[in-house]
């Protein structure tokens, strides 16, 4: 399949192609995603693997879409037969009626054809005969319903013989009629080559580029961030800049989303800024719409030498060499394509998500009639609540995610029309007058497909046992979520559940996080291939945390300095392990915007990097490090005290020292104990830090102890303490160097909540 899908690809041709034998005329062919003007057509590239091409949908929510156009040029006129590449998209289901209807023009006169209307595979519909004229010729798409019409190529043939069908037999066909010979666009050599534009890939590349290495980073699509991306609109979770290595995360943190909820805008998402981002690194040659299907090897077969790549706008090949690649692309393409050890759930694996929104208007709006979508009522779906479709619209459990990834995204396409059918037309229509459908992903947001096998395959054991690996590095925090069919939903469609229900193990350190190990992170079969994101070494169930974006991101940064490590030393993925990690560990404890100028230069540090974090993040509220070294004086946060009884942890009150707050029940016998070590001999005063409410008490007592000497006084946590906002004094204490300060917060007689924030030691001079 490989090798046919190659030889498919490369021989795709540009535009329109046209030939005159002895002045008679032969076969045109023109290639839908190379039309001048897609209109308000997509282009998907989504499913180049099982049917091998890019093709143009018409994806308009039931509004036909404007015309996509093109047009060729004819050495002399003729008469020709038309035959359109495309299919009736629920025939598959035996659906009712047709909802991918589209026309054809042809020098401004329109087929009686409908197009999309027969076979539920990917086929050529004859559309009767045009007079073709000398010289420009005009072609446009006409779409019928805005219902997702299809089309993949076009062809005009002298005699009424439909060319052959499918990706093994259609391209030797054409290079027999054409006589075509194209040879693939050379890029590099490069030290890295990424492939995948999610988080993972981005990531890798930034992070690779900033230490010195030349980088590609190809993506099949018009826009970086893959399911974090606006087409997708899954928003980044997993927290970064935390555990053994807080700096990584940081170059994540530059481009990451800014969604509100899943899904967002199109604006929260920041497509144009991850490319700039991207842009900016002048060691990074970015290549979008840049699908990867095959891969060449050295003669060991052990190494990759490069990766083959179809430019989805014009058809032509390209061909990436490199000494260290990277697979980001979530299927494993590249790993797949060399022949990497892989894995893959026989069954029980999670599904692939469309998100949808709606809005409604100030007056009513039609929805017209969906005969051939899922035939729903207001019963068989969670309602979509804040106007949007969320995560849980998924499918394709137990169905091929590679092979028929159309097939389960058609399947998500329809649930949603019958869903808000149900919501226009059926038994929901009262209430939804001015409804309307504003967005649907057509680009699936996939979960689980191949994973790629390396030293380590992590399991869900390793992390809720909290193994300990030597290269434990890239901070897991989201819980071990897994995704089931909701047996609430599924009674209509046992056979494809729409509705999904995650399943959380909790066992996961959501603050600090597990450390998934390096050795994740390369193959171990294929010597100079590395991979970040949803591919990486893990089983099934380690996927449930390790796969969201931030999480994916953190690996790409892991990967790109490591990367760096390797072309330094001359060395593999694994030998970076074995022989050098500890040089690793070290850039892996540098700002996210270190770089140098090659992978054996001086490393800089630019001034407006992020300060470090600590192992459990980046302060949510005021920095507790800053505010130390502006008073010159020694402080500990609420998560550096020890407590006794019941204390809750809160966020909800501004102005709060570094990650929170703790507060407890007046005379409930709870403490939290803040013990210092003086640093100098000599006077202090202690200040105590709280965010006044109502509810705090009036009369919290709290304790000074040192040498055996202990004072109490009372603070009215009602109101704003007067030093800066945060701090009231509680007392002041003579210590020698050396001597423990222990100060008390307690509840007793505390009239309301005490509250427990932060505490400072601060010197009277």
């Amino acid at each position: 399949m490989q090798n046919l899908l190659r030889t498919y690809l490369i021989f795709f041709l540009h535009m329109a192609i046209a030939a005159v034998v002895n002045g008679n005329p032969t076969t045109v062919f023109l290639e839908a995603e190379s039309f001048d003007n897609h209109g308000g057509w997509k282009l998907d590239t989504q499913f180049i693997e099982e049917m091998g091409s890019p093709y143009l949908l018409a994806h308009g929510l039931g509004t036909p879409v404007a015309d996509a156009s093109t047009s060729f040029n004819l050495e002399s006129s003729g008469v020709y037969h038309v035959w359109v590449r495309t299919k009736d998209w629920v025939a598959r289901w035996q659906a009712p009626g047709t909802p991918g209807r589209f026309k054809l023009s042809f020098n401004d006169q329109i087929l009686p054809t409908d197009f999309g209307t027969e076979g539920a595979e990917w086929s050529w519909q004859y559309g009767g005969t045009v007079q073709a004229v000398k010289g420009a010729n005009a072609i446009r798409l006409i779409d019928a319903t805005g219902f997702d019409g299809r089309c993949d190529c076009i062809a005009l043939t002298p005699q009424k013989t439909a060319p052959p069908n499918g990706s093994g037999v259609l391209p030797p066909w054409r290079r027999k009629i054409l006589n075509v010979s194209e040879s693939p666009v050379s890029h590099g050599p490069y030290d890295l080559v990424v492939t995948g534009g999610g988080y993972a890939g981005i990531s890798a590349a930034i992070s690779a580029a900033r230490m010195g290495l030349t980088v590609a980073l190809i993506q099949n699509r018009p826009v970086l961030g893959g399911n974090g991306s606006s087409e997708v609109r899954v928003w980044a979770k997993g927290l970064i800049r935390r555990g053994k290595y807080p700096r990584i995360g940081e170059i994540v943190e530059e481009f990451k989303d800014n969604a509100k909820k899943s899904p967002g805008t199109y604006e929260e998402f920041g497509d144009t800024k991850k490319e700039a981002i991207v842009q900016s690194e002048d060691k990074i040659d970015l290549f979008l719409n840049m699908h990867a299907f095959a891969v060449e090897k050295d003669s060991s077969q052990s190494r990759i030498d490069s990766v083959t790549a179809l430019d989805t706008r014009t058809s032509k090949t390209h061909v990436f060499h490199g000494t260290l690649f990277c697979d980001a692309t979530g299927h494993a393409t590249v790993a797949d394509c060399a022949g990497a050890e892989t894995t893959i759930e026989p069954t029980g694996r999670m599904g692939m998500s469309n998100m949808w929104a709606w809005d409604e208007l100030s007056e009513p709006v039609a929805f017209p009639k969906t005969p051939w979508a899922l035939p729903l009522t207001m019963d068989d779906f969670p309602y979509p609540r804040d106007h949007h479709g969320q995560w849980f619209w998924e499918s394709g459990f137990d169905k091929d995610p590679l092979h028929d990834a159309e097939g389960i995204r058609d399947w998500n396409l329809r649930a949603v029309y019958g869903a808000f059918a149900a919501m226009k037309n059926g038994d929901g229509a009262p209430d939804h007058t001015n409804a309307v459908l504003t967005w649907l992903a057509f680009v699936g947001g996939p979960r689980e497909s191949r994973r790629i096998l390396g030293d380590v395959v992590l399991t869900q054991d390793d992390i809720v046992t909290k193994r300990e690996f030597p290269d434990g590095c890239v901070p897991s925090t989201w819980s071990i979520d897994l995704h089931y069919p909701k047996e609430q939903y599924a009674a209509k469609f046992p056979d494809n559940p729409f509705i999904s229900i995650a399943v959380h193990d909790r066992r996961v350190d959501r603050s600090f996080g597990y450390p998934i190990p390096y050795r994740c992170f390369y193959s171990r079969t294929i010597t100079n291939l590395f991979m970040a994101g949803r591919c990486i070494s893990v089983t099934h169930k380690a996927l449930g945390t390790t796969r969201v974006m931030q999480t994916c991101g953190m690996m790409g940064e892991v990967v790109g300095k490591a990367a760096s490590v390797a072309i330094r030393n001359n060395q593999s993925p694994r030998g970076v392990y074995e022989k050098h990690w500890s040089e690793l560990a070290e850039l892996l404890d540098l700002p996210g915007q270190a770089r140098r100028v090659t992978p054996s230069a001086p490393i800089q540090i630019p001034e407006n990097s992020l300060q470090r974090a600590g192992s459990h993040g980046p302060p949510t509220g005021r920095d507790p490090a800053k505010l130390a070294s502006q008073l010159s004086a020694s402080i500990l946060d609420d998560r550096q005290a020890t407590y006794r009884g019941n204390w809750k942890e809160g966020h909800g009150l501004e102005g709060y020292i570094g990650y929170g707050y703790r507060y407890a029940s007046a005379g409930s016998d709870a403490t939290a104990t803040f013990t210092f070590q003086s640093p100098e001999s000599g006077s202090y005063d202690v200040l105590v830090s709280w965010q006044p409410h109502p509810n705090r008490g009036s009369t919290v007592p709290v304790s000074i102890q040192s040498n055996e000497k202990n004072t109490t006084t009372t603070l009215n946590m009602r109101e704003a303490p007067s030093i800066q906002d945060a701090f009231e004094n509680a007392g002041e204490v003579d210590a020698i160097k050396g001597e423990k300060i222990i100060v008390t917060i307690g509840t007793d007689d505390a009239g309301g909540l005490a509250h427990a924030d932060a505490v400072l030691l601060v010197p009277k001079n």
